[in-house]
């Protein structure tokens, strides 16, 4: 491990930020867009074990100092850094491609003329969940083709068959905003764990007969304030990232829920009697 720590300044640099954060960035692309989330999981975990407990050992004293938990926030500061990546490109890529306002215009345009075959294809060529919900919906209710099309269904069907499709889609939007919360508020309790432990052994320092052990003094502030910062920089990193997701999937779930309001008034009024 000496060899670790020795290693030209080059090297250091390379492991201690290129692989971490080449590691969070290429599983949190995987994490958007492939499916087998459990393997990926284990992969992340074990992958980020070893390339943390290598950094730690590349550390300045001073930092390694900070003990063991100094490696162990490294661990969640990458796992934090990866989920945000996946959260990010998943909710982008659940918006669809073109702007919602232009999306739904153009929907509802389709809609209002009765033309649910280009409604669909609208859908087709938006992708993304609100269009995955709207498509769904329309090809459950809408019997027949072209002009002769006509929403078979009564309203309360209407209802449910959208409800089905947000029931579906929102799990998607909200998947691993929870792991953000628990990453937050762990961070926040190792950190007050390394402080804790690094205060005994600076009051142990002091509480021997005579002069105070002045180096083991110095090491257990150091293992207490390590502790404290990177604790408290992962939390705040944490809780900005949370909310500020939260707040997207709110704001997109709201305009979700206007659009297929809409879209069941239209359909109501422009289906068949029942």
């Amino acid at each position: 491990m000496e060899g670790l720590h020795n290693a030209p300044g080059i090297l250091k640099i390379i492991v201690s930020f290129c692989i971490p954060g080449a590691l969070a960035i290429g599983i949190g692309i995987a994490f958007a867009f492939v499916k087998r989330i459990a393997l990926l999981t284990t992969l992340l975990y074990v992958c980020n074990a070893i390339v943390c407990f290598i950094i730690f050992q590349m550390m300045p004293d001073f930092v390694r100092a900070g003990g063991p938990l100094v490696g162990v926030l490294m661990f969640i500061f990458i796992l934090l850094i990866t989920y945000m990546i996946e959260r990010f490109l998943t909710l982008k890529r659940s918006m669809g491609k073109k702007p919602n306002a232009e999306f739904i215009s153009n929907f509802m345009g389709h809609l209002s003329e009765r033309n649910y075959a280009g409604a669909i294809s609208e859908c087709d060529a938006q992708t993304g969940s609100m269009a995955n919900i709207l498509k769904g919906g329309l090809q459950k209710l809408v019997k027949g083709t072209g002009e002769s099309a006509v929403v078979s269904q009564n309203p309360a069907e209407i209802k449910r068959r959208f409800e089905e499709g947000v029931a579906r889609e929102t799990p998607l939007l909200e998947r691993n905003l929870i792991i953000l919360t628990t990453i937050a508020s762990i961070a926040t309790m190792i950190g007050l764990l390394g402080t804790t432990i690094g205060m005994i052994r600076a009051f142990q320092a002091m509480a021997h007969a005579g002069a105070p052990d002045a180096i083991q003094l110095a090491k257990g502030v150091s293992e207490a304030l390590f502790n404290t910062a990177g604790g408290l920089a992962n939390a705040i990193l944490g809780i900005i990232a949370n909310n500020f997701f939260v707040n997207s999937v709110d704001k997109f779930t709201y305009e979700i829920s206007e659009v297929v309001y809409d879209t069941t008034d239209v359909l109501e009024k422009t289906g068949q009697k029942w």
